[in-house]
């Protein structure tokens, strides 16, 4: 199947010391590279940091963007997203922290809270809004965009939202817990699958002197990127609000990542597509001809007309 959307007693379920399923693996990857990322802006004013920047794209396939922001400040984030395209990706938005309103053209409406995520496939395209819902106090998060294959770019749009008990969770014996958004991590498979780019998005929260270990297969390109404290990879420290590119080794069947401080982080790997990407603002194809076509539907309505 295309989408899996596990039920919430399944994911209850889920919540379980699953070391007994830890994978083996022989030899971890490295850091190839750390990211700062740019503090920018977008939607109506809402700053965040652009983690995972157009250049990257290739290098990341199949991960087209990764944005994080996070502030107390309501000038930073209060005007929200208001309705905007999209065509040709899926996006995916993780809420730490705060509440996020989504509507779009093709009649999908969910309140992202606490925890929660919201996955959109924009497919052919639509138009969509992300407004807070609240007027003081921490809005934190993240967006990610997935690219859809050639063969995908103009199916049917698709959402879903997930509050954080709908989320398959495990914790280790070394207390270690893991949110399972999406691919499978020790035994327990996550919200969303998907078949051609085989995502892996785990948030994972790794108390003082504690390793997780992670099996990822050695096409996948993947990455970490640490939102809180700090960890070591391969013997390699990385910094709160650095993003970890990890070698591309294909001896390594994994990573393996350790803590001596209470930290936070984000694992994410994907099979790459090996697909031209052509990217106009929200609009991702394979051909200028086909970013084209995307802004002449924009621009004559189009996308506001695309079905559920």
């Amino acid at each position: 199947m295309y989408l899996s959307h596990l039920s919430l007693k399944n994911s209850i379920m889920s919540k379980i010391l699953a070391d007994s399923r830890v994978p083996t693996v022989r030899k971890s990857r490295g850091v190839e590279q750390l990211i700062s990322g740019q503090a920018t802006s977008d939607g109506a004013g809402v700053k965040l940091t652009r983690v995972l920047t157009q250049n990257l794209q290739h290098r990341l396939d199949p991960y087209l963007m990764l944005d994080a922001f996070g502030s107390d400040n309501p000038d930073d984030y209060i005007a929200g997203f208001p309705d905007h395209p999209h065509r040709g990706f899926e996006t995916v938005t993780y809420m730490i922290a705060g509440r996020m309103l989504h509507r779009d053209s093709a009649g999908h409406e969910g309140l992202l809270e606490n925890g929660g995520v919201q996955w959109m496939v924009a497919g052919r395209g639509l138009i969509h809004s992300e407004i807070p819902q609240q007027e003081r106090g921490v809005m934190e998060g993240f967006q990610l965009w997935l690219n859809l294959p050639r063969t995908q770019k103009l199916r049917a749009p698709w959402y879903q939202d997930y509050q954080n008990a709908d989320l398959p969770q495990f914790r280790t014996a070394q207390d270690i817990a893991v949110t399972v958004i999406a691919g499978s991590s020790h035994g327990v498979a996550g919200a969303v699958q998907r078949d051609t780019t085989e995502p892996l998005y785990l948030d994972i929260h790794l108390p003082a002197g504690s390793t997780f270990v992670q099996d990822i297969p050695s096409s996948h390109n993947a990455f970490v990127y640490v939102y809180r404290g700090e960890v070591a990879i391969n013997e390699q420290a990385v910094p709160v609000q650095r993003m970890a590119i990890l070698e591309t080794n294909r001896d390594a069947d994994g990573v393996v990542i350790s803590a001596s401080g209470e930290s936070r982080i984000l694992l994410i790997s994907g099979k790459p597509l090996n697909e031209p990407i052509v990217q106009y603002g929200p609009f991702v194809m394979n051909s200028k001809e086909e970013i084209y076509q995307a802004v002449r539907d924009y621009q004559q309505g189009q996308l506001e007309k695309a079905p559920a």
